[in-house]
């Protein structure tokens, strides 16, 4: 079965970009230069950000269902990005280096079964996951931080 994995989209982050850090502050956002790879795994373009590159650490709904599941956490994003990462059948490189909880959710954004794996494993979980044909999505966090890393849908 094919799965498509997709980033956020960055028209979601781009009044923030370029703000002053006071302005950032009022919004709850902070701005960090990368200081050190990895550490900085960008939300959009799904990679690992470039030393030196600015980001931007915020809040962000990952799971907006009106359900007992609804779900916020903190996110970097890499400022300017432009371009949301989507693929099929291609995991990318920030995902697979990371220890991956994948939460299956039904149409209507209700729990359906959730596992955790390492990144170098991941496709038969997702294959597994999306053969329950209640699944309707997957949401991918790094499990040892919590934070959202990516959406998988069926291709």
């Amino acid at each position: 079965m094919d799965f498509r994995i997709t980033g956020l989209a960055p028209e979601s982050f781009r009044t923030l970009f370029g703000l002053s850090a006071e302005e950032l502050a009022s919004r709850g956002v902070a701005r960090h230069l990368v200081d050190s790879k990895p550490g900085f795994p960008d939300r959009i373009e799904m990679k690992e950000a470039e030393l030196g590159q600015s980001m931007l650490l915020l809040n962000h709904v990952s799971q907006p269902a009106n359900t007992p599941y609804r779900a916020c956490h903190a996110i970097f994003i890499r400022e300017g990005a432009t371009q949301a990462y989507d693929a099929v059948n291609q995991v990318p490189e920030v995902m697979r280096t990371r220890l991956l909880s994948l939460r299956a959710f039904s149409e209507d954004g209700i729990l359906l079964d959730a596992d955790v794996v390492d990144g170098q494993a991941i496709e038969p979980v997702i294959h597994q996951m999306l053969a329950n044909p209640e699944v309707s999505y997957i949401h991918v966090h790094n499990a040892k931080q919590g934070c959202y890393s990516g959406r998988i849908d069926r291709a």
